[in-house]
């Protein structure tokens, strides 16, 4: 699997793009943490993630994609064992679990099984491209991921569920489904999303949903503009700091809705607010392009992929990026409900950053063996 690698062509654009991003969110985080104490170790966490996440890329660009997809069972059976273990430990504690904690540190199972969710579609995908792109098609390609899914459900932990649905689809696009399916599903989740708004706002408990994530689509629908604690409060916050900061910002470590600690969770949720504030317009424009650098780079490998399974990889990791971006930056800047997914490369967390880097490494994988170009 190590034969014939050409590091000529290495993507050191892309890999440039992560290494800003993941610097420039690694001071971010120094200056979001104004100061608390009890948060300063984790500016040398970020570090000490960053850099073994260099190391990550470049082990897994040396390694053929293929050698992972062979691996489909292991890689689906161990996910599913430490998803279940975490299912387990939140029915102990009577409540929500999202790590473990080995040591000082705390790992999340979740941010990997995207990555493993990729995988597992990046073979069914590429052994299936010659079959009907019918309901059984979809069907089994849906069972492969919810086969990961329901553990992350039944945490509970419906954002991350959402974003597997997302990079499912987007997969299920990029290799040919039909249209009239398309609708079809279309005009399911829209019934399903419709009913649950609904039932939220009239107070009716939904399975799968906990109070607390009901509460925050009411808190989006019908805000309360005079609360105090909560949803609401932090994105009333958040706006605050994105508008204060004006063009340029006030200043690495002057933003006063950060520094005074006004704008709750910056670290991680909110750092676009913070970044936003400190760094104004400029800034915020700044770290959009970066990302942006970062998934196009991940779809032209796509499309210099050599195969199926190539293509899937890195159009699934592009669609990861992609979307959590969009949904972090949306919840900042309120057009969307408060979901708690962090901003690739620039938000604190070790595990996400981790599995992002692990997804870099297979998108160079796959462009470092992609086709011959024919003239």
């Amino acid at each position: 699997m190590l034969r014939e690698i050409s590091w000529r062509h290495f993507d050191f654009w892309l890999l440039g793009a992560v290494v800003l991003a993941t610097a420039f969110g690694t001071t971010m985080i120094r200056s979001a943490i104004a100061g608390n104490e009890e948060l300063l170790p984790l500016i040398n966490r970020q570090i000490y993630f960053a850099l073994a996440g260099l190391v990550v890329i470049f082990v897994f660009a040396a390694i053929d994609y293929h050698y992972w997809i062979a691996l489909y069972r292991p890689i689906f059976i161990v996910m599913s064992i430490l998803l279940f273990a975490l299912f387990l430990s939140a029915q102990a504690v009577f409540g929500a679990a999202r790590w473990f904690q080995v040591g000082v540190l705390f790992v999340q199972p979740t941010e990997f099984a995207k990555i493993a969710a990729i995988l597992l579609l990046a073979r069914y995908f590429d052994k299936t491209q010659d079959q009907p792109r019918n309901l059984r098609w979809i069907l089994f390609a849906f069972l492969w991921v919810m086969g990961l899914g329901i553990w992350i459900l039944l945490q509970p932990n419906l954002s991350n569920v959402v974003v597997l649905m997302v990079i499912l689809g987007s997969l299920l696009w990029f290799n040919g489904i039909q249209l009239k399916h398309i609708a079809l599903f279309g005009v399911i989740a829209g019934l399903l999303l419709g009913a649950v708004v609904g039932l939220s706002v009239a107070g009716v408990r939904i399975p799968f949903l906990q109070e607390y994530q009901q509460q925050r689509i009411v808190n989006f629908i019908l805000p309360d503009p005079n609360a105090t604690f909560g949803a609401t409060y932090n994105v009333q916050q958040a706006l605050i700091a994105i508008g204060s900061g004006g063009l340029f910002g006030k200043g690495y470590g002057h933003g006063t809705q950060t520094q005074l600690r006004f704008l709750k969770v910056r670290h991680t949720d909110f750092i676009f607010s913070a970044i936003s504030e400190e760094f104004g317009l400029v800034g915020a424009f700044f770290v959009i392009v970066v990302i942006v650098l970062v998934i196009w780079r991940c779809l032209r490998a796509a499309q210099k992929a050599r195969d199926v399974a190539g293509m899937t990889i890195a159009y699934g990791v592009a669609t990861l990026i992609f979307f959590q971006g969009m949904v972090n930056i949306g919840v900042n800047l309120n057009i969307v409900p408060v979901s708690g997914l962090p901003l690739p490369f620039i938000s604190y967390g070790g595990s996400g950053l981790t599995s992002l880097m692990l997804g870099i490494g297979l998108v160079e994988s796959v462009a470092m063996r992609h086709k011959e170009l024919g003239f």
